[in-house]
């Protein structure tokens, strides 16, 4: 470990991520955005996905002071955040087969639509299986993982794929394996993880994209504005009185 600070390690880290999230992933994330405009303006509706810490970076997409109000979170029971108890059997209901097939089936997901998987290793069954099965329904899968994982882990599902070999676009957090930017000769593990900082740029970045396409199409963004400000409220419910019926936090 270097003389700097470790707090000022980490943030170099963090910004080293998201500095090559913006030049290698640059393409990949204007396909992304597009993709998500392409759905919106043709009828369809957005939904996002994460187990376990990967979660939080689907739940900053929902209902979030300017973000797209049509984007739901699409939730799958003991997976979704780390509330569930005790903690590590979300990470065991990662790896059951048949879950995933399950929640798309009993979801309002439907072809036309998007989803958005986030997934750090993209090696477990849910997040594979929830891919193969979303395009089979006719969904376009878009991938947030890390590629590195494929190369350096071995696939919990039965096709010996991970999430990135069933998508329609990935995007590459570049996150290392093992999630963790930095060590010390006195600290028994690896520490300091950038999965959720790099993840929620990367999407909000894609985001941005998307907001921003559909604007250059002449068509309005159904964005939602802060209900902390003046105004907020009443634009959020001419949104959702306009959007409604793809709207899905709401009910």
């Amino acid at each position: 470990m270097s003389d700097r600070a470790p707090a000022g390690q980490f943030l170099d880290a963090a910004i080293d991520l998201l500095r090559r999230v913006r030049d290698e992933e640059a393409d990949a994330i204007a396909a992304a955005g597009t993709l998500l405009a392409d759905t919106v303006e043709q009828g369809g509706r957005l939904f996002a996905f994460g187990a376990g810490h990967s979660s939080l970076a689907a739940q900053d997409l929902v209902y979030r002071a300017g973000g797209l109000a049509l984007m739901n979170l699409l939730a799958v029971p003991g997976v979704v955040g780390v509330d569930v108890m005790p903690a590590p059997l979300g990470s065991a209901l990662e790896r059951v087969d048949g879950l995933a097939a399950a929640v798309l089936d009993n979801s309002p997901l439907r072809a036309g639509d998007a989803l958005l998987i986030i997934s750090l290793s993209g090696r477990n069954a849910l997040p594979v299986e929830m891919a193969l099965h979303a395009r089979a329904l006719g969904v376009k899968v878009i991938g947030v993982t890390s590629v590195a994982y494929a190369s350096e882990t071995t696939s919990r599902h039965a096709s010996g794929t991970y999430l990135k070999d069933h998508c329609d676009l990935v995007l590459d957090s570049k996150i290392a394996v093992g999630d963790a930017e930095l060590t010390h000769d006195q600290v028994p593990a690896p520490f300091a993880p950038a999965s959720t900082v790099v993840t929620s740029a990367l999407l909000q970045a894609v985001m941005a994209t998307a907001a921003t396409t559909l604007a250059e199409r002449g068509v309005e963004a159904p964005l939602l504005r802060s209900g902390n400000v003046d105004g907020g409220h009443d634009w959020n419910a001419r949104v959702m009185e306009q959007y409604g019926d793809r709207i899905f936090y709401r009910h």
